[in-house]
């Protein structure tokens, strides 16, 4: 059964007394994460990989503020790919299963938002590898810590915030503020006071 059908996206993503997000958040992270892409970049993107999409809620906003960028998604939903895929460009792989994929060699803007924390760990370790080879300008990883409350679809990987510190560090990732990351190709553009705990 796939855990992440309609009924999921319903009661998450539409459903007003349990809904984790809105399209107004939505589309606040997906501005936040495209300036400071092209803060850096000096440039406006041109291509983004958003992985554990969901249905995609992001391409529609992307297409719209940037209509000559190049969206794809993954996600392991069946629903999500068979109602999305062909509309949004979304392609079905879990995410340590990205490494199977035909992914450009790099990508303006990678975008994790919200789903870090429901990935195994050694599933998190591959993807992660994975995603920061292709990662050619800034990386929006939205994760938070055992240790703070959350609310919404509990089964999750407990980890607490200084796992993702070191997790991150390790992979040479830079923090640079609000759940945003340079990569190797633009981590000498930060510099010491933009930098957040990572990097330091």
């Amino acid at each position: 059964m796939d855990r992440y059908d309609k009924s999921y996206f319903d009661k998450w993503y539409r459903d007003a007394a349990h809904r984790v997000s809105t399209p107004a958040k939505t589309r606040r992270k997906a501005a936040l994460a495209v300036a400071m892409a092209e803060y850096y970049l000096e440039r406006p993107i041109r291509t983004v990989l958003d992985v554990g999409c969901g249905e995609g809620q992001w391409q529609p906003i992307l297409a719209e503020m940037r209509p000559g960028s190049r969206y794809t998604g993954v996600d392991p939903s069946e629903y999500a790919i068979k109602r999305y895929g062909r509309r949004r460009n979304l392609l079905r792989a879990a995410f340590g299963e990205l490494g199977s994929l035909a992914l450009l060699p790099s990508y303006d803007l990678i975008v994790c938002s919200n789903m870090l924390y429901y990935v195994p760990h050694a599933e998190l370790i591959r993807g992660m590898k994975v995603l920061v080879a292709h990662l050619g300008g800034i990386a929006f990883l939205e994760a938070y810590g055992s240790e703070i409350e959350m609310e919404g679809d509990m089964e999750m990987e407990p980890r607490e915030s200084a796992f993702y510190r070191h997790l991150f560090d390790q992979l040479g990732l830079v923090s640079c503020g609000s759940h945003c990351y340079a990569g190797a190709a633009l981590a000498g553009s930060v510099t010491p006071l933009e930098r957040g705990g990572v990097g330091m």
